[in-house]
């Protein structure tokens, strides 16, 4: 099995943000998350699978991903800190595929799954 952990600050969904134009409310600003009774700014979702992208290449760095999926299935905020989980289903010379997954530390809820991954070996 394999495991990468990060903390996502406010900085780090800052710079997500500006790196793909997505502004959306939910992920700063604090009248509205208090109008939806929400405590901190949610991250935005898409930034799993940049996680899940880069703990793959660290797992297996001279490898290419040609296929990468995943289902959001619970709310991760500022501050927290996720642990990115892979387990090699099936392989081959050629291919290597993963179960994945995306998990809260404190708490153990998960954040994405399924997710799965298709790597290409050299």
């Amino acid at each position: 099995m394999y495991q990468r952990e990060w903390t996502i600050d406010q900085p780090d969904m800052i710079a997500y943000a500006g790196a793909t134009w997505d502004w959306h409310k939910l992920h700063y600003d604090a009248d509205y998350l208090a109008e939806r009774g929400l405590r901190k700014p949610v991250v935005d979702g898409q930034v799993f699978g940049a996680y899940l992208a880069i703990a793959l290449r660290e797992w297996f760095p001279s490898s290419s991903i040609s296929e990468l999926s995943f289902r959001f299935k619970n709310l991760v905020f500022a501050g927290e800190t996720i642990r990115c989980v892979g387990s090699v289903t099936a392989s081959s010379d050629e291919i290597v595929e993963l179960d994945l997954r995306v998990e809260v530390v404190a708490d153990g809820r998960t954040a994405v799954a399924p997710a799965s991954a298709t790597l290409r070996l050299p």
